[in-house]
């Protein structure tokens, strides 16, 4: 059973809010148990979706895609109903519907907003419902266990990578599969070549034959030479970073190490003890 990481009192001050506060509240909480419950929800159904979608570019029988379109309608749906309540529980609307978090919903809703449209067109979209797991960065402590900083940094980075491969690899998927079935048959075949292709390896094997599949090699090419050293540099520079601090335990969070002159937590303000220990005096 999860525990919760409030206080009576701040407990208190949460069930006194007014409706509209009270949801964005929990909408952004991984706090308190039922914040952290639905964000782990919308998290699971997020790469469910995902999966449906790895699942529906291999040969499976009508009856078992009929089943899985229904399922993700489903899904669908609830990612429409959580976005009209971010969106409802702003304070501030139209500043909301700019942010790159909201743009990202408002991007794997356009297949339900937009089904009147061209299904060929709608299809793009549904690859970008993986981006949405870069709203959930704040759940790697509670899912995970992760306490250090240094390991927070490099489960982000790795995820932020294979998120930015998934999506390369569905969109690639799309546009080429119908003139290229041959070498790109199914979603391993197009995560090969994303992951060939950012890595600059280049065998040769694979190549994109439609404009919009030469224009996309060309955005993983930039990604692959511009992105992933400097996600790696980032890594580094925390490592160098981390090594001055010291080992101190928050006793609210549980986040263990602080600067040596940190007298509140960095991630929660708790007030520190002062029995710091180095980690290398």
């Amino acid at each position: 059973m999860l525990k919760e990481n409030i206080s009576s009192t701040e407990k208190s001050l949460i069930d006194n809010l007014p409706l509209r506060q009270k949801v964005a509240f929990y909408l952004e909480d991984t706090e308190t148990n039922l914040g952290l419950w639905f964000n782990l929800s919308i998290l699971g159904l997020i790469l469910f979706s995902s999966a449906i979608f790895v699942t529906e570019t291999y040969p499976i029988s009508q009856q078992f895609e009929a089943i899985l379109k229904a399922i993700d309608f489903i899904i669908l749906v609830v990612f429409t109903i959580e976005y009209l309540l971010r969106f409802w529980s702003a304070e501030n609307p139209k500043k909301f519907f700019f942010e790159f978090f909201s743009l990202i919903d408002l991007i794997t809703i356009l297949p339900l907003l937009l089904g009147w449209m061209d299904i060929r067109f709608i299809r793009v979209f549904r690859w970008f419902r993986i981006l949405r797991i870069v709203r959930f960065w704040n759940v790697e402590k509670q899912l995970l266990g992760i306490q250090t900083e240094d390991s927070i940094i490099f489960v982000r980075i790795f995820l932020t990578l294979f998120t930015l491969i998934f999506v390369y690899a569905g969109l690639i998927y799309q546009v080429e599969h119908q003139v290229n079935s041959d070498h790109l048959k199914n979603f391993f075949d197009a995560f090969y070549f994303v992951v060939v292709t950012m890595t600059t390896v280049g065998y040769g094997d694979v190549t994109p034959l439609s404009h919009s599949g030469k224009v996309m090699t060309l955005l993983m090419i930039f990604t692959g030479v511009l992105f992933i050293p400097w996600q790696f540099s980032e890594l580094i520079g925390q490592v160098v970073k981390t090594s001055s601090l010291v080992e101190q335990k928050c006793t609210k969070c549980g986040l263990s190490r602080h600067d040596p002159d940190a007298l509140f937590c960095k991630h929660c303000g708790t007030k520190l003890s002062d029995n710091n220990k180095l980690i290398n005096p």
